[in-house]
């Protein structure tokens, strides 16, 4: 095999080289593999992925919008044990934001109760006054999250974010599995992974669990903005494997508080709306008056009762970045458990101490925008200018509600094929949690990679690729583990 050293934390390989527990029998394989053949396999993966019609979008950038999604032939592998200790604290966290979703659009006792600051929930840019007294049906508002999960190089797994919105990248783990068997077949048999071709049928399921009760036969849809979205591949990849439609704005209207769907035979009433529009879009008479991508009377059909929405509009409260910095202590109040799975230290800077710190620190921290995606907006300290941190204190002290800090950990790394050798390249990980009457967690999820040397930035959009996630049997997972109920439960 083609030498490789690792750099800090490999999920591959110990300081030493010898290869982790869970990747000897990977290793063994990929040692007998010439030079040539890895390269040769890594360019019929590409091939698969352009063939397959496998494309991303990126905005403004001078070499075109459409990308074909960037993909790494050596899987990141995941132990049995690790993954389930992970799918557990994935489970909890959902389950506590969840009701703390609820509480906040209702009788908010977490702020009663001083564990949440109240000032800090109502400055967020994602609290939906139109949700106040509202529960959805199952009491689930977060029916689809994306969890970014980091691990430091001390081996610490850490929650860098939670994406409760709309979060994207889903179809990109399910067709990186296809083209890991076409492409790496022989390697791939025999090793004992957990499959994630269920995906589309979880989510499905869950999505009619949490249909109005009132929907005998409910029919579900997923409603996309349209064609230049940049996950638009993922918004038609879903909807034809779950079997449902795919529909935009123009395709829905509202009648006496039911919402329907337009067809070549007529009308046929919508019950759930897997929705990938941000909130602000979703409906002209109640958010955005200018928006063309919703549907004028959806959100009065929602409060009604006669139509789901999934995510529920306003969970984005809970993927604010400054509320992030409690979600240890909002596990503690709803579940009574401490977090299973750990935050990144945050400094948040709508605290005047915490701010200071910040201000004075700058060269050593990582300064985020609480509501911004995509990886924009950010300032790494340790990589920066003077006249860059400068810039960013102004930023900061004109408006301290908007940042919050964090120390910039180095993240682990996986062997990736550069030209003609292997490289150790930073990663992240999302998985994906769904929420109906029990949580599932797909098993691995999203390995996001920092294809330039030395770069932390895994975002596509900023080039970024991924890889397969191969998380490896065992008797525990394949059984399943506990699920908690989501129905019923508060503080």
């Amino acid at each position: 095999m083609m030498p490789y050293a690792p750099v800090g934390y490999d999920e591959m390989y110990c300081a030493g080289g010898d290869p982790r527990h869970a990747c000897r029998d990977f290793v063994a394989r990929l040692n007998v593999i010439s030079e040539g053949e890895l390269r040769d396999r890594q360019r019929a993966a590409e091939l698969n992925l352009s063939n397959m019609g496998i494309t991303f979008n990126v905005y403004g950038h001078e070499d075109g919008t459409e990308k074909v999604w960037p993909f790494d032939l050596l899987p990141r592998i995941i132990d049995a044990d690790e993954w389930q200790c992970v799918e557990q604290g994935l489970k909890q966290r959902i389950h506590a934001l969840n009701l703390f979703v609820e509480d906040i659009y209702n009788e908010q006792k977490i702020l009663a109760d001083g564990v949440v600051p109240r000032d800090l929930l109502m400055s967020a840019k994602t609290y939906r006054e139109p949700m106040v007294g509202f529960r959805p049906t199952q009491n689930v508002w977060c029916h689809i999250s994306g969890v970014d999960l980091i691990r430091h190089e001390d081996g610490t797994i850490y929650v860098l974010e939670d994406n409760l919105r709309c979060p994207s990248g889903v179809s990109y783990v399910l067709e990186n599995r296809e083209v890991m068997k076409r492409a790496f077949g022989k390697v791939f048999e025999g090793m004992s992974v957990v499959p994630v071709e269920e995906y589309p049928e979880q989510l499905l399921q869950r999505l009619l669990e949490c249909a109005p009760p009132q929907a005998a036969s409910p029919t579900a849809v997923v409603l996309t903005p349209g064609v230049y979205n940049s996950a638009y591949f993922e918004h038609t990849f879903l909807a034809q494997q779950m079997g449902i439609e795919l529909v935009q704005g123009s395709d829905l209207i509202v009648d006496d508080g039911y919402v329907y769907m337009r067809t070549t035979k007529g009308v046929t009433k919508v019950d759930v709306i897997y929705r990938r529009i941000d909130d602000d879009f979703l409906d002209p008479e109640c958010f955005r008056e200018d928006s063309c991508l919703g549907v004028p009377g959806l959100i009065d059909a929602y409060r009604r009762g006669n139509v789901t929405l999934a995510n529920a509009p306003g969970t984005g409260v809970a993927d604010d970045k400054a509320v992030y910095a409690y979600v240890p202590a909002i596990i503690k109040y709803y579940l009574g458990e401490d977090a299973i799975l750990d935050n990144v230290p945050t400094y948040v800077c709508s605290d005047p101490s915490q701010c200071d710190h910040v201000v004075n620190n700058l060269h050593e921290l990582v300064v985020k925008p609480t509501n911004e995606s995509g990886g924009y907006g950010i300032l790494m300290g340790p990589q920066s200018t003077q006249e860059e941190r400068d810039a960013y204190v102004d930023l900061i002290k004109s408006n301290p509600r908007n940042y919050i800090a964090q120390p910039m950990l180095q993240l682990s790394t996986v062997p990736t094929l550069v030209e003609s050798q292997l490289e150790p390249r930073h990663v992240d990980l999302r998985p994906f949690v769904l929420c109906g009457k029990e949580i599932y967690v797909m098993p691995g999820g999203l390995t996001r990679v920092a294809l330039k040397r030395g770069s932390m930035v895994v975002n596509s959009s900023q080039g970024g690729g991924s890889k397969d996630t191969w998380v490896l049997r065992s008797s525990r997972i394949e059984n399943g583990s506990p699920a908690y109920a989501t129905a019923d439960s508060g503080a």
